[in-house]
């Protein structure tokens, strides 16, 4: 297995991990007919505006030559934060690899980009009710940060999502 930096010829292959791997952990999170709706097509063009504007640093993590998970991170998105806030944006994997310790060494090599670039706190987004995402980040040190929970709507549901935070030492 080989974590390396995403390249456009990428797009596609991450596409699919992202919305195979949405079925599998919001199937009794999100409405059957949202999930079944996600466009591979759709995903691919977002990742490629991800890959090819440069803003968002995106990681593959590949195993005999294909795609298998993905990580993209870089300045926190958030109003009013230090230059030294991060974020991961997006750690998948495709399911048949969960549980593996392929995305942990995916989320360690992103993490020691990110403070690399000099982040000193790295926050992320959780859905509400993926207990397979909240045991993975808590067990790599992030807290729920207080107050973070926020109401968002997907395919028709209401949903909530929780913040996640992790001081690290640039």
């Amino acid at each position: 297995m080989e974590i390396r930096p995403a390249t456009l010829q990428d797009a596609r292959a991450i596409a699919e991990v992202h919305v195979l791997s949405w079925r599998h952990a919001y199937i009794n999170l999100l409405p059957r007919e949202f999930l079944e709706g996600l466009s591979v097509e759709d995903r691919k063009d977002m990742w490629s505006q991800a890959i090819a504007g440069g803003q968002t640093s995106v990681l593959v993590a590949e195993s005999n030559g294909q795609v298998i998970g993905f990580s993209a991170f870089g300045p926190c998105r958030n109003e009013r934060v230090s230059s030294s806030d991060y974020e991961l944006w997006a750690l998948y994997l495709s399911p048949i690899h969960w549980s593996s310790g392929i995305g942990r060494a995916l989320w360690l090599r992103s993490r020691e980009a990110m403070i690399a670039n000099g982040a000193t706190s790295i926050g992320l987004w959780v859905l509400a009710g993926n207990e397979r995402a909240t045991s993975f980040y808590t067990a790599a040190g992030f807290c729920a940060e207080a107050g973070s929970v926020k109401p968002l709507e997907l395919g028709g549901a209401q949903a909530h999502e929780v913040r996640y935070v992790l001081q690290v030492a640039a």
